[in-house]
């Protein structure tokens, strides 16, 4: 019998993709949109590593690589963990992902078996618990709000934790929130996983993007039970070259290894090279991270002042380059607010439907501050007349 699999058909689109898209299309149409949904630097990738790149190709390095990544690179992220986080993570102990998603996806692939739970911390990223169910696991929500800033309490979430709690996703700084939590809360959380024996994936690809406190990493607390996942994106303004990283347990670690060669083999080996320049040269790379810090921090300021003057409730976000927005002026439904946003506008933002964020849109303040500043005053006109 022809037809698809029926975990394909309950998989939901992401969100985020289905509005870019839409706003992509509207500006090929020509219309005058600024466009704050992809959580995508708008910096270029910096030269060095494009550089480094065309060194690669020249050099002739442009064959397979091996499933779990170029051994320079798995040394350059484990010299990466020690350097930035104070991790003793082997190369052996690593992987190179084709992206920070894939090495989710194939972690939770490795890890899940049906009717294993994981608990998801909201307003969360729209994919980890579709990657969950994927994996036939069974997503457990802790949701929190704009009241406590997003961060969760470890009480709560203990009372989540049952027999089939196989892992718990932290996100910090956190897409879609901003919201960094404090290293009290994540040390407690990493105690959990200690106590209860559940692994902790820690999705830690906003870590530079810290413009009040420090990062701290769960695997401080619980080496054997965390498997910590990054990625060039965001960082080095690497999106399209799309090179992941983790690192944690070795039977956890091989099992990602092992579905890597049997889907994508490895990531793009020309890609890799220039992650071992962005990983090694520190002083440039360092630069372009603290240029790109200062840049995001007063686009923050920029925008959540902006957005509270006109009557849309903000919080203040220590992290990475997102907020949300209490868009509940324009209309209850976030939805409906955002096709608003969009139609009359011409803002486009993300509705906060599948972040667990009822109410809300998010904004990426990935942008030049004139386009937030041309957001901010069409969204002033839009309230004006609803």
């Amino acid at each position: 019998m022809r037809g698809l699999s029926q975990r394909v058909k309950a998989l939901k689109p992401s969100a985020t993709v289905a509005v870019n898209a839409k706003a992509l299309e509207l500006r090929r149409q020509g219309v005058d949109l600024v466009a704050m949904t992809a959580g995508e630097p708008d910096f270029d990738t910096p030269q060095h590593v494009k550089d480094a790149a065309l060194r690669a190709m020249q050099a002739g390095k442009t064959k397979y690589a091996p499933p779990a990544g170029i051994p320079e690179l798995r040394e350059a992220i484990s010299a990466k963990f020690k350097r930035e986080n104070g991790l003793e993570i082997p190369p052996e102990q690593t992987v190179v992902t084709v992206g920070g998603k894939q090495a989710l996806f194939n972690l939770f692939q490795a890890i899940l078996d049906p009717g294993d739970e994981v608990i998801v911390i909201g307003p969360y990223w729209v994919s980890y618990p579709e990657m969950v169910r994927f994996a036939q696991g069974t997503p457990v929500e802790v949701l929190t709000g704009p009241e406590s800033g997003f961060v969760p309490d470890p009480e709560e979430i203990e009372r989540k934790i049952t027999s089939r709690t196989k892992a718990l996703v932290l996100n910090s700084p956190g897409n879609p929130t901003g919201a960094v939590y404090p290293p009290e809360v994540i040390r407690a959380i990493a105690e959990l996983a200690n106590k209860h024996d559940f692994y902790l994936v820690s999705d830690e690809i906003y870590e530079h993007l810290i413009y009040e406190g420090e990062h701290f990493s769960p695997a401080h607390v619980a080496p054997e039970r965390t498997i910590t996942v990054n990625g060039a994106a965001k960082a080095y303004a690497m999106t399209g070259w799309r090179i992941g990283y983790a690192g944690g347990p070795k039977d956890v670690i091989k099992g990602i290894i092992d579905v890597s060669s049997q889907s994508t083999t490895s990531p793009d080996t020309i890609a890799q090279w220039a992650m071992v320049e962005a990983l090694t040269n520190t002083e440039a790379s360092g630069r372009f991270i603290a240029m790109a810090r200062e840049a995001y921090r007063k686009r923050r300021d920029l925008i959540v002042k902006g957005l509270n003057d006109i009557g849309l409730t903000t919080p203040m976000v220590n992290g990475a380059f997102y907020v949300l927005s209490d868009t509940s002026r324009i209309d209850p439904d976030e939805n409906k607010a955002a096709l608003r946003m969009l139609e009359e506008a011409k803002v486009a933002v993300v509705p906060g439907t599948d972040f667990a964020a009822p109410h809300h849109v998010r904004f990426s303040y990935a942008t030049s501050e004139a386009n937030i500043q041309k957001a901010l005053e069409r969204l002033a006109e839009l309230l004006k007349v609803g």
